[in-house]
């Protein structure tokens, strides 16, 4: 992972995901060390804030963190006074990455080498990565190739048959990376590595003839609505387009005619006009499939999240569910 940066002693990055997490400590720390950069700590906690002021006073050259970070950094009121100019790459990983904000900490941070990881603390923890040699738009959409030593497949998740190439199934990754086991969990752990090896993610994902790959979801955040499967990452990418919204994420509720109906919770910039869940609805006519337009908006000011910055969308339906009367 550090080698596909090109860290060397004379890079500085800057970690502020957490150190009881495998991102800050064996993507940050570990990485670090086998190349001789420098580990800088922005703060005990997260804040966008804290971050900028270490790339700045530090003249990191790298900067880690979940796509809610980079987020949080790019609306921080005072961005512009700060000098990002000395960073050159970084990762991005935790949560699906939306291309917009990928182009986004491409151009306004200066991150022109910034990577994707792909991984779960249970593959030790990347498995997939970018690199600052492939095209721009695979940068930006997809989580890259297999790492060397590796390998990679995407499955029917029924049959666990491999599907065709640009075809979404299940994630499958083996090889040395790999865990043992869950501690004493023998049941998990089956249903988690199978015979022959192979840790099943629960992420969807689809390969193309060059070996990127781009994860679609969760294949519990999938969305059936009248017998269609809707993806909400792709809903989210569109919607990340619209001037007004900062953050945006996606899933389903309960529906009496459709059995599921899509709501998006949106975060407004905070110097953007309001906008309302009509105007959303109609900046989304004719661009996206009729059945993928949400029907339903909450606005807020910040999503549930666990402590690595990870949002919960389980939380956001059960929220959703109970606000709308949905419980039966």
């Amino acid at each position: 992972m550090a080698e596909s940066q090109l860290l060397t002693e004379k890079d500085r990055l800057v970690i502020p995901v957490p150190l009881y997490h495998c991102f800050g400590m064996v993507m940050g720390n570990l990485g670090c060390i086998t190349h001789g950069a420098t580990m800088i700590y922005p703060g005990e906690g997260f804040e966008p804030k804290s971050v900028l002021q270490a790339v700045h006073q530090e003249k990191a050259t790298a900067l880690y963190g979940v796509p809610t970070m980079f987020i949080a950094e790019l609306a921080e009121p005072d961005f512009e006074t700060y000098d990002l100019s000395t960073l050159r790459t970084g990762i991005m990983a935790g949560s699906i990455c939306p291309a917009e904000v990928m182009k986004k900490v491409n151009g306004k941070m200066n991150m022109k080498e910034v990577q994707i990881a792909y991984g779960m603390t249970e593959t030790s923890p990347v498995s997939t990565q970018t690199s600052s040699l492939d095209p721009f738009e695979k940068q930006v959409t997809t989580v890259g190739r297999t790492q060397p030593h590796l390998e990679t497949k995407i499955v029917d998740p029924g049959n666990g048959n491999v599907v065709p190439r640009g075809e979404i199934g299940e994630l499958c990754t083996r090889g040395y990376s790999v865990m043992l086991k869950y501690w004493n969990n023998d049941e998990k752990t089956r249903e988690a590595i199978d015979s022959a090896g192979w840790m099943h993610t629960g992420d969807l994902a689809t390969m193309d003839e060059d070996g990127y790959i781009q994860i679609v979801g969760r294949i519990k955040d999938m969305v059936i609505r009248g017998g269609e499967n809707i993806y909400p990452k792709e809903i989210e990418e569109f919607l990340y387009t619209h001037p007004a919204i900062e953050e945006v994420q996606v899933t389903g509720i309960p529906d009496d005619k459709y059995g599921e109906e899509l709501i998006a919770w949106v975060k407004l910039r905070p110097d953007a006009d309001p906008v309302t869940g009509d105007e959303l609805r109609e900046f989304c006519k004719g661009k996206i499939a009729h059945f993928k337009i949400p029907r339903n908006y909450k606005f807020v000011d910040e999503f549930p999240m666990t402590v690595t910055g990870k949002i919960q969308k389980f939380k956001m339906r059960e929220i959703s569910i109970e606000e709308m009367g949905l419980k039966k």
